[in-house]
């Protein structure tokens, strides 16, 4: 890699997502600058909670380091410190996140003149299309034929001369991840002649190492999935779509609704549900967001049910939408969307997102469905057609819907295969069932059949038991076992099943779960608080060397938990945590700080949060008290305290001032304080001093063993 990598936001309109290129001219595509990011393809997250995971920590860096931005038209130019432009140059993003829309809008403002005129022609190829070639006679073919095959317009003489100034040429590649060929580039056998006969992977590889047209430029797009089937080392620059930031999603909400105080309201809900919130990154997942919302906030007050809480939740009211536009016209619905089912799991299993009218479609008996206009009316509401070459291809609007239409058509044909299908995830090392699990574990609940089962009929009764078995017994190894590591995962699902029952069963007796040695994201935190809510009164987090953001602090600290133990916090932290606990809703009783780095500014942020605490629960309940320890090693200097009743600590001798007014406050329980082992200095011992002839200081001990002054 020759330059560090770059990362790119997308603003798509606000318009159906099969649209949007209708207003390429007004979008906006930023880039931002970053380390290299190293992506993970055996884990089990899925590519979309990646991505989400991946974008909080770059927002949380970008607050600290103000990292710099660019826009697009800076993709083909050279770097700072760099004597040439690349010439290699990989666009990554998850599904629907816009990398098909970004590469339209650099070939639109190609050929309108106003950017990358470096380029004296620009030659786009969709590897969905290159797969066709499989299917004919012509499965090898020249970089000349291949050219005036998609340009019939360019005759052999003239693309000679254009070919003879390779330094002139974009070749743009959309969608590595929808090629069945893998590009292999560790065998020697490569073209050097644009007018000699290879397999088109083959050309596509010759391009990218330069035995090909020496000093073209190379654009391609590839979900992260595919990057495996590149070779890192030729790539010159590197690029990660990251979509909207948060201040773009409300934008987004607003120009969506059209009334910016109902996108606003709708912003507001969803920002509070950090499950929907996340995945707002994601422009295409944000326009299925607000068509929810929208049309929830439109239905009457009284007739409307609750929004969506969970991600099973949207997608069942954004089924329902499409299904009920069209109830009526459909005859065979249930029989038509098991079929599509099984061709969206079909692609899930075998990491497929485009389908073709002549094999997929055929052989999944939807065909005759889509020539039929009144039957074919609510799946072009799902599905998304393309006529390409010869062909008609077929995507779902969005990887998630797939995976959702998957796992219904477990719920809509006989149970014999969900035992198939059992094993299938028992047996997957990846991510790409993980989305399709939590859906499976949400359309068990009987508020689903309720929903769909008014226009699809009857569920199968057998389906949803046999899950949700299944499920708990994932869950109960993983809880309460001693490998927590997958402890995330298996609470994703059972959030989404929002049972009660079965989640308490799966944590177990004690109620206590361990998060030990992790890294936890917001969307973690959240859903943890969400699998907390619906088990009543918590015992205990065991987060023992677990870093959490503030974000996640917040999520967690208004959770039902008795005792959150032994979790690092850093000064930035103790902001979040006073304005959680001074909050009505906090229920955190008992916090382990052991080995958090607080600093002066921390402690003096937990005390203005722990006097509201104080005087809040005064009002309401004069038995409520905050248990909070707290140790700290600075060097060869060991503080331990331990505070009872909403008072502070004193970690160096910049927060003796606010300890001494915690000693002599009439409402003050502070009992015990050791502070050995603590350089005060004097300073910080005389405002102790001062703090302990009050009277009210009569019960107080202090330790000041060791101290250094």
């Amino acid at each position: 890699m020759t330059e560090s990598t770059r990362t790119l936001e997308f603003q798509p309109s606000i318009e159906d997502p099969h649209t949007r290129v209708a207003s390429l001219q007004t979008q906006n595509t930023e880039l931002m600058v970053i380390d290299q990011y190293k992506w993970t393809y055996t884990d089990t997250h899925h590519e979309l909670d990646k991505m989400a995971r991946t974008l909080a920590e770059l927002i949380e860096e970008q607050t600290k380091n103000k990292l710099q931005r660019f826009r697009t038209e800076q993709l083909f130019r050279r770097s700072p410190g760099s004597e040439t432009a690349p010439h290699i140059i990989v666009i990554s993003g998850v599904a629907g996140i816009g990398k098909t829309t970004m590469v339209q809008k650099i070939m639109f403002d190609w050929a309108r003149g106003t950017q990358y005129q470096k380029f004296a022609f620009v030659f786009l190829f969709k590897f969905k299309e290159l797969n066709l070639l499989d299917m004919e006679t012509e499965a090898q073919m020249s970089l000349t034929r291949l050219i005036v095959r998609h340009y019939k317009y360019l005759n052999n003489s003239k693309l000679k001369e254009i070919l003879q100034k390779p330094k002139s040429l974009l070749f743009v590649f959309d969608g590595l991840d929808e090629y069945k060929h893998k590009l292999d580039f560790t065998q020697e056998w490569l073209c050097t002649n644009p007018d000699d006969y290879f397999p088109v992977h083959i050309l596509v590889t010759s391009l990218i190492r330069g035995t090909l047209l020496k000093g073209c430029t190379v654009l391609i797009t590839t979900r992260p999935t595919a990057l495996e089937d590149l070779d890192i080392k030729s790539v010159d620059r590197f690029a990660e779509i990251l979509g909207f930031f948060p201040e773009q999603r409300l934008m987004y909400f607003k120009k969506f609704f059209g009334d910016a105080d109902q996108g606003a309201e709708a912003f507001r809900y969803v920002e509070e549900n950090a499950i929907l919130y996340t995945m707002c990154f994601n422009p295409s997942y944000c326009w299925i967001v607000c068509s929810v919302m929208k049309s929830h906030l439109m239905t009457p007050e009284e007739e409307r049910g609750p929004p969506p809480r969970t991600i099973t939740d949207l997608f069942v009211m954004f089924l329902h939408n499409i299904l009920n536009n069209h109830k009526g016209k459909d005859k065979d619905l249930q029989e038509i969307l098991v079929k599509l089912g099984k061709m969206a799991f079909y692609g899930v299993t075998n990491r497929i997102l485009v389908f073709y009218d002549q094999s997929e479609m055929s052989t999944f008996g939807l065909q005759p469905v889509l020539s039929c206009p009144l039957l074919s009316g609510f799946l072009k509401e799902i599905l998304q057609r393309e006529d390409t070459l010869e062909y008609t291809t077929y995507t779902f609007y969005h990887l998630t819907l797939q995976e959702f239409m998957a796992a219904l058509s477990f719920y809509l044909s006989p149970s014999g295969s969900i035992e198939e299908l059992l094993d299938k995830l028992d047996s997957c090392k990846d991510g790409r069932f993980e989305m399709l699990t939590r859906f499976l574990a949400g359309l068990a609940r009987p508020s689903v059949f309720k929903t769909l089962g008014g226009i699809m009929g009857e569920f199968e009764r057998k389906t949803p038991k046999r899950i949700l078995e299944w499920v708990k017994k994932k869950a109960e190894q993983v809880l309460q076992g001693y490998n927590n590591s997958q402890a995330p995962r298996v609470c994703h699902w059972l959030c989404e099943t929002q049972n009660e029952r079965l989640i308490r069963d799966a944590i177990g007796k004690d109620l206590e779960m361990s998060f030990r040695y992790m890294n936890l994201s917001s969307l973690d935190s959240s859903v943890l608080g969400s699998v907390i809510s619906c088990c009543g009164e918590f015992n205990k987090f065991n987060l023992t060397i677990t870093h959490l953001t503030p974000e996640c602090i917040r999520r967690l600290a208004l959770s039902r938990c008795g005792l959150i133990s032994e979790c690092l916090f850093t000064s930035e932290s103790c902001s979040a945590l006073s304005l959680a606990l001074s909050t009505e809703h906090s229920r955190l009783t008992d916090l382990d700080l052991n080995g958090s780095e607080l600093e002066d500014s921390g402690v003096s942020e937990l005390c203005e949060g722990l006097k509201r605490y104080k005087n809040d629960c005064r009002s309401a309940c004069s038995n409520c008290s905050l248990t909070l320890t707290l140790s700290r090693r600075l060097g060869l200097h060991f503080v331990s305290l331990v505070l009872h009743s909403l008072t502070s600590c004193l970690l160096k001798s910049g927060c003796c001032s606010v300890l001494s007014l915690a000693l002599s406050d009439e409402h003050s329980q502070l009992i015990e304080l050791d502070l050995s082992y603590n350089g005060l200095e004097d300073s910080g011992v005389n405002e102790l001093c001062e703090g302990l002839r009050s009277k009210n200081c009569e019960k107080q001990t202090i330790t000041l063993h060791n101290v250094k002054c």
